[in-house]
């Protein structure tokens, strides 16, 4: 393209210059990526990725240019689980602490989901009215993120096994999560309890802060690390059963590949007690007690994480040096952050309840040996009914084995009442090995959430999803009851 066609602008985020170069026809970029959504929607081709992808191609400086825009700059949230949850956190407690916030509501955690989730948002001109961005960004895509908008903040939750036909073995994600603490210019919020994300803490370049999230010494046990997984079905009839799903696990340092040192580590916020839909927080040496609105003990240690990474944007901005209304509204104790945290409201498809005839059903996305087995163990199969569906799509991964490291034997007494899915059979071959009953299994994904959501009457559902199955759940529940918008899967 000629010199004559673009212009450039030069905007200074922290220590770091961007250039944002701009096409001469990029004032129709925003009416041309509208055009396209309408289009796609109107076909029901091309998913609600789609607008963003067009944009990459016309425009490749709309990203970089439209969040440049933000005086509080962006904070990127990744990691192997609990993404989209705790971006919802995040984003929730900073709105309701007084900031106006862009966020990717729906979970389309790449490059283009963010483009895509801009162009709803932002004006016919490419003004975006907010003061920060929250945004979940898969692994992979982060390193493509970074490249274009470095974050002011970075929120790095975990490493997993995870779509291992993507990101190989875990050494590898945590190499593509380097790439972001390394990239981000005013603080990083890393996992004191997962080695490989505490060891993120020597990329940090100089002048960026470190911060860490933990867990007080007696719940790490129930928050093992990848590198202390057992597999039923290589540890049961040598020696013994493994321990119920609900039954803690042994203590941090009794298990395999435990990382010694950690613990040492300083942490902003420390979970310190956790209950039914409770939980208490240390900070500064004071602990918080609080009701919650998240299911599952695993978003109890996320919203550890998105209150470090709220602290952090709060005292930072409180601090700044020149009071603008957006800094003002950042001087918050430590009671209003709390209280921010117990108004969350789980994110679509994890932990969602929807109420289909007086059954309410709860969708749990599972999508990795320990997202599954933490699943498993905060929610009771006793009085309620079970179906698992199981995809292998390109969002979901290709590889299916880590099935085989989910302990599944607390569905032993209650069964399981459907298996669906594109792996279905596979599914029920697992859990015959470990001896759970499978009253039916129906490949028909549309067919088996319709017959197991209607059976059974005012019984509690818990239905166990892979990412994509859990967007054909909801939108078949969505033609059964009134499902809230979430903007993808219709």
């Amino acid at each position: 393209m000629m010199a004559s066609n673009v212009s450039c602008d030069v905007s200074q985020d922290q220590s770091s210059v961007v250039q944002t170069c701009k096409p001469w026809y990029a004032f129709a970029t925003v009416a041309a990526g509208r055009f396209v959504r309408f289009a796609s929607r109107v076909t029901k081709h091309g998913g609600s990725a789609l607008p963003g992808k067009v944009v990459e191609k016309i425009d490749p400086g709309f990203l970089t240019r439209t969040l440049g825009q933000l005086p509080l700059g962006v904070v990127l949230v990744s990691g192997t689980n609990g993404k989209t949850t705790t971006t919802r956190m995040v984003a929730s407690m900073l709105s309701d602490l007084g900031l106006k916030v862009f966020t990717n509501p729906t979970g389309s955690n790449f490059v283009r989901g963010v483009v895509s989730a801009l162009l709803t948002e932002v004006t016919l001109g490419g003004k975006l009215d907010a003061d920060i961005a929250v945004l979940e960004l898969d692994e992979a895509y982060a390193v493509h993120f970074v490249k274009q908008v470095k974050p002011r903040y970075a929120l790095l939750l975990n490493v997993m096994r995870d779509q291992l036909d993507r990101f190989g073995e875990i050494d590898t994600t945590a190499k593509l999560l380097s790439h972001v603490a390394a990239a981000t210019t005013g603080t990083v919020v890393l996992n004191r309890e997962d080695p490989r994300i505490a060891a993120l803490a020597a990329k940090a370049p100089a002048g960026t802060t470190v911060r860490y999230f933990g867990l007080a010494d007696d719940l790490r046990r129930y928050f093992p690390s990848d590198d202390d997984m057992a597999t039923t079905v290589s540890v049961e009839g040598v020696a013994g059963p493994l321990p119920s799903a609900r039954t803690p696990l042994s203590p941090r340092s009794e298990l395999r590949g435990a990382s010694a040192g950690t613990a040492e580590l300083p942490a902003d916020v420390t979970l310190t007690a956790v209950g039914d839909h409770k939980a208490t927080f240390q900070m500064d040496g004071q602990g918080y007690a609080t009701d919650v609105k998240l299911e599952g003990v695993y978003n109890l240690y996320n919203a550890a994480a998105a209150l470090a990474v709220v602290r952090a944007v709060m005292q930072d901005n409180a601090a700044a040096s020149k009071a603008t209304a957006a800094a003002n509204a950042c001087a918050v104790s430590a009671d209003e952050l709390i209280a921010a945290v117990s108004r969350v409201t789980p994110a679509f498809g994890r932990g969602e309840v929807i109420d289909v005839n007086g059954s309410p059903a709860e969708l749990l996305l599972v999508k990795n040996p320990m997202g599954f087995r933490l699943s498993l163990a905060s929610f009771d199969p006793a009085n309620a009914d079970t179906m698992i569906a199981i995809n292998d799509e390109y969002a979901d991964g290709r590889d299916m084995s880590w099935l085989w490291d989910v302990d599944f034997t607390s569905l032993r007494a209650s069964g399981v009442a459907m298996v669906s899915g594109v792996r279905a059979w596979d599914m029920a071959l697992r859990l015959g090995y470990d001896q759970v009953p499978v009253a039916d299994t129906n490949t028909d994904l549309e067919q088996a959430v319709t017959a197991f959501v209607n059976a059974n009457p005012g019984t509690r559902k818990h239905i166990y999803c892979t990412y994509t199955a859990m967007l054909k759940t909801r939108a078949v529940l969505g033609r059964i009851t009134e499902v809230r918008d979430a903007g993808v899967g219709k």
